[in-house]
């Protein structure tokens, strides 16, 4: 399975934050003539890129969910262990933000019908949404 792009482009961009996360996670879009990539950025985390923003935006609740991974070296050994750990529903949530992987391969890879897949990635983006509210009320910007 092919990752998503951890590095950028040398041509000219131009960037803006897409979407802004409690502790310093965000989502920037950046745009090269008339294609755009989407780069999710954490504290200590390497930044990887997508093409579409519904997918950059799944993986920063996948991020939440789990309250933070490393991507670095996953090409090499998979996925991320906190990940595995997660569950099901955020294990299927992360494979959906890695190319070449859409709901109807998941539902495939998991005997599953498209649906629940859907409803997998929506109970990690409630939960995620529940996190950040619940860190922000703690004080955490």
């Amino acid at each position: 399975m092919a990752m998503p792009e951890s590095r950028t482009t040398d041509a000219p961009t131009n960037s803006s934050t897409y979407r802004e996360y409690i502790l310093g996670v965000r989502i920037v879009e950046r745009t090269t003539g008339d294609s755009a990539r989407y780069r999710f950025e954490a504290p200590d985390h390497e930044g990887i890129e997508f093409d579409n923003p519904e997918m950059a935006t799944l993986y920063a609740d996948v991020y939440f969910d789990v309250n933070g991974f490393q991507e670095a070296g996953t090409g090499e050994r998979g996925v991320p262990p906190t990940v595995i750990q997660a569950g099901r529903d955020t294990l299927v949530a992360y494979f959906l933000t890695q190319d070449g992987v859409d709901v109807h391969w998941a539902a495939s890879f998991y005997g599953e019908k498209p649906e629940k897949i859907e409803r997998y990635v929506s109970r990690v983006r409630k939960r995620s949404e529940k996190i950040r509210e619940g860190a922000k009320e703690q004080g955490h910007a």
